[in-house]
């Protein structure tokens, strides 16, 4: 499945959640099989010879795309969600959002000092929440952590905030 194929397939919605913002709604690369299959593979060929060992998803919709990269890659998924929601004893991480702070959790034992960890989340913009994650996954000390998501927002410029040592693909770019 090429580029092109997938954006167009890619909703846009004006002036959601609020005015002036263009949405990306990555909900309709899902719904037909192929695409869904078009865009699994292309993110599978991106990871395929890494070692990955863990794929992490973001809540919500990173917990799309998350599992079944991780099964495509013989890996385990593991949840990043809000607080609350992880029943075992968990760690966390807070970043500053536009409009206010918010914190984000994963189970402690999730990752070991021998993972190579994936982060999945659907799509850069500024940054913040996917930063958050990179330190939350770094205080379990894997070996790798590389970042994913399905799109990049160019002029955010959110790419720019992450440490050196992080290895960020998109699929698409715009």
């Amino acid at each position: 499945m090429t580029k092109e194929d997938l954006i167009k397939n890619l909703r846009t919605v004006p002036d959601f959640p609020i005015k002036g913002i263009l949405f990306y709604d990555v909900t309709t690369l899902f719904k037909q099989p192929t695409v869904l299959k078009g865009l699994a593979d292309n993110m599978y060929d991106l990871y395929k010879d890494k070692g990955i060992t863990k794929v992490v998803g973001i809540e919500s919709r990173g917990f799309i795309m998350a599992p079944i990269l991780a099964t495509k890659l013989n890996a385990g998924f593991v949840p990043i969600r809000k607080p609350g929601k992880l029943p075992a004893e968990t760690i966390e991480a807070s970043y500053e959002k536009e409009y206010g702070k918010d914190t984000i959790q994963m189970h402690k034992d999730a990752i070991t000092e021998e993972d190579v960890v994936l982060i999945h989340d659907d799509l850069l913009a500024t940054g913040g929440t996917m930063k958050a994650a990179c330190e939350l996954v770094k205080q379990l000390h894997p070996r790798k952590v590389y970042v994913n998501f399905i799109i990049e927002l160019k002029d955010l410029k959110g790419r720019e905030i992450f440490d050196d040592d992080i290895e960020i693909d998109t699929i698409l770019s715009l």
